[in-house]
């Protein structure tokens, strides 16, 4: 079978041409034969019914009758042109009226002839009326096969596509063309072991059923289908990533536990290890002694000790004699990094290098230089880690946090710099859902520190409305009162006509006279503000020399002060449940109790409440991020986008985790038993899959 045929430019399908691709492409996205067969309707209508003329009324939806056309007639010039169309049945009149389109509609309709006609009825001066509703000549073999097609597809279309008669049934007649062209080169992808394991529909019957289902029960066995194989080849394709990393990168053996970790955990470390924690390491010390490099994804929820594991991960590669890194995706990151492993180590015990895009050439030719020679054991720093003059003597391990900010090349040039690559760390403070982790994450082996240390306190989080501020101010004071700090976050800088929301301007004016000086002091930090700028203001905040920091969310990760004990989110309803969860997390780092504010307006939204509803009720992260996922989808979540991965035409990661989960059990249990791929029952997964990836087999595209 010719599988080449699906990349036929849609041009030359039956009823397209040049110019209607055109307008299919731009509108779309519909270039060759498989983009069309994956432009899935968005809903089906039951077509069943036929109406009568005196039955209808207003409330009803989208309606067929069958009527006979009295008169046709052009009326009204320029902007109120319209064709009018005068029908009738054996219980009334209707009138069918076009305001576009009119020529191609008027010669299509003949005087005298009867038609199915399917469109919303509306009525005008009491009389029944219906407009650009969908025309098809009536014949009893037309009826006959309406009886057949109980659920008629419906596309999505624009005002471009209608002016080109590509409204949602002209589209269905484009689709009807290539099915009835194509359905026979349609063939299987997915080995039969498993096809009839799960009792799913044939591939072929599942494009035609999704387009042209014969009843509601064939529909769902045709979707459900065609979810499976979107989330199977996901999953296939990361874990074959995966099989395939494992056998081409082979990793540096660390075999031994030794004085810098020992000397660290033994004497240095200020706090035990929770029990989350030292699974983790013991983890990653297995994954460093199998020869393989080592790719482990560590979530760890805002304040939960990643930092001390990848140190403490370092001092194991150091004392294996390998250099180490962290690459963090901001200055004000990586110096929090910085910041944090110097506090638990000084330069006695071991010299840390921070190199970022504000590092002195001076202090960036020593760092250098201490590279080379293998003399740096540990540098933190951001993209400027990855410049080709930044030459390790022996790299070893690489911590990189939150990746979704880098790019795939960016994280690449990082691990070339070592003739064996390093093992490498990713970690992120943003809490994943599981079925997400899988998808985004699927080819990386996932650590989860799921416990807070020893002795902080859950943050209270508390809801005012915004009759409550005054309430809010007295309670600022009090913690002022008390010695202790509070941020306060605008989602805007300054005013702005499209949107009534508070902002940072306002909000200063308003804090400077509620807290006047000389008794309280003010940070201002926003992302308009210069890096040096921003780190002064932060910087005086740390130090304790103010006592409220007005910001953006550019304090959404970075800033660690103990003694911040509130944090205050202004229109709180406008941020995410993921955004709002990292904010929070820039208190209750201290002994003391601390508390999140969220202020909102009175008029919040369904999704809005639930989101501000969830903050009071839990502290969990990965609890919050399910909730998240299921209010915005996979496709809105921080670092979904630059994946590349998400591209769901059906299955949806928030309804279908059942089935993301037996997809990658069964994705596992094909690569323990035959990781090759060599097996005769396997043999299908090497062949083009010209479908679902336009053309390329999957060897390429891994």
């Amino acid at each position: 079978m010719n599988q080449q045929i699906f990349q036929t430019p849609i041009a030359y399908l039956k009823g397209v041409g040049a110019s209607r691709a055109d307008v299919l492409q731009k509108e779309l996205g519909v270039s060759n034969y498989a983009d069309l067969l994956k432009l899935y309707p968005y809903k089906y209508i039951d077509r069943t019914r036929f109406y009568k003329v005196n039955q209808l009324t207003a409330e009803l939806p989208h309606v067929q009758l069958i009527v006979r056309v009295r008169s046709k007639e052009v009326v009204g010039e320029k902007h109120t042109k319209r064709l009018v169309v005068q029908s009738y049945d054996d219980t009334g009149s209707l009138e069918l009226v076009w305001f576009q389109g009119i020529r191609w509609v008027e010669k299509m309709i003949e005087v005298g002839k009867a038609y199915i006609v399917f469109g919303k009825p509306g009525f005008f001066n009491n009389k029944a009326q219906m407009a650009h509703p969908e025309m098809e000549l009536y014949s009893p073999n037309a009826l006959k096969e309406k009886g057949n097609l109980t659920l008629q597809p419906a596309y999505s279309s624009t005002e471009k596509l209608k002016s080109y008669m590509l409204d949602s049934k002209g589209i269905q007649k484009l689709v009807a063309n290539l099915l009835e062209q194509t359905s026979r080169d349609i063939t299987e992808n997915i080995p039969q072991h498993i096809i009839s394991r799960f009792k799913l529909m044939s591939r072929r019957e599942a494009y035609v059923n999704i387009h042209f289902p014969a009843d509601a029960a064939t529909l769902a066995a045709a979707t459900n289908r065609l979810k499976f194989e979107e989330l199977f080849f996901i999953q296939f394709k990361m874990l074959k990533n995966k099989v395939q990393h494992n056998l081409k990168f082979k990793g540096n053996i660390f075999s031994k536990v030794g004085d810098y970790f020992n000397n660290f955990y033994n004497n240095k470390l200020p706090f035990d290890l929770t029990n989350a924690q030292k699974r983790v390491l013991r983890e990653i010390r297995q994954d460093t002694q199998r020869g393989i490099q080592m790719n482990r994804l560590l979530q760890g929820d805002v304040g939960s000790g990643k930092t001390v594991v990848a140190l403490m991960s370092m001092l194991l590669a150091i004392d294996n004699g390998f250099q180490t890194c962290i690459m963090a995706p901001t200055e004000i990151l990586a110096t929090q990094h910085y910041a944090s492993i110097e506090s638990l180590i000084d330069d006695s015990f071991l010299e840390v290098a921070l190199l970022t895009g504000s590092t002195s050439a001076k202090k960036r030719k020593v760092i250098h230089q201490k590279l080379e020679s293998g003399e740096l054991k540990i540098l933190i720093g951001t993209h400027a880690l990855i410049e080709d003059k930044v030459i390790f003597k022996n790299l070893g391990f690489v911590v990189i946090d939150e990746q979704h900010r880098f790019g795939v090349e960016q994280r690449a040039r990082l691990w070339r710099k070592n003739a064996v690559p390093p093992h490498v760390l990713v970690m992120t403070a943003t809490p994943i859902p599981r079925t997400l982790a899988m998808t985004l994450y699927g080819d990386l082996d996932v650590s989860v520190i799921d416990e807070l240390p020893k002795g902080r306190k859950p943050i209270e989080t508390i809801h005012f409305y915004e009759g409550h501020r005054l309430r809010m101010f007295g309670f600022m004071r009090e913690e002022i009162a008390k010695g202790r700090q509070i941020y306060v976050v605008y989602p805007l800088i300054k005013e702005s006509e499209k949107l009534d929301l508070k902002n940072l301007q306002d909000g200063v004016e308003v804090m400077a006279h509620e807290f006047p000086l000389p008794q309280y002091r003010i940070s201002i930090v926003h992302g308009k503000m210069s890096a040096a700028d921003k780190q002064v203001e932060m910087d005086r905040f740390v130090r304790g020399e103010t006592h409220i920091m007005v910001a953006t969310t550019v304090i959404e990760v970075g800033v660690n002060v103990p003694n911040a004990s509130v944090m205050i989110i202004e229109n709180a309803e406008r941020f995410g449940l993921s955004q709002l969860h990292q904010l929070r997390g820039r208190v209750g780092r201290g002994a003391e109790q601390s508390y999140c504010i969220l202020m909102s307006s009175h008029k919040l939204s369904h999704d809005g409440k639930v989101r501000l509803e969830t903050m009071v009720k839990t502290n969990n992260g990965f609890e919050l991020s399910e909730i998240d996922l299921q209010l915005r989808g996979p496709g809105n979540i921080e670092g979904t986008q630059q994946s590349g991965v998400l591209d769901l035409k059906l299955a949806n990661l928030a309804t279908d985790q059942q089935m993301l989960l037996l997809a990658r059990k069964c994705v596992e249990e094909i690569f323990e038993k035959d990781p090759q791929l060599e097996l005769p029952e396997n043999a299908i997964l090497n062949q083009p899959a010209v479908l679902p990836n336009g053309g390329l087999s999957w060897d390429k595209i891994s």
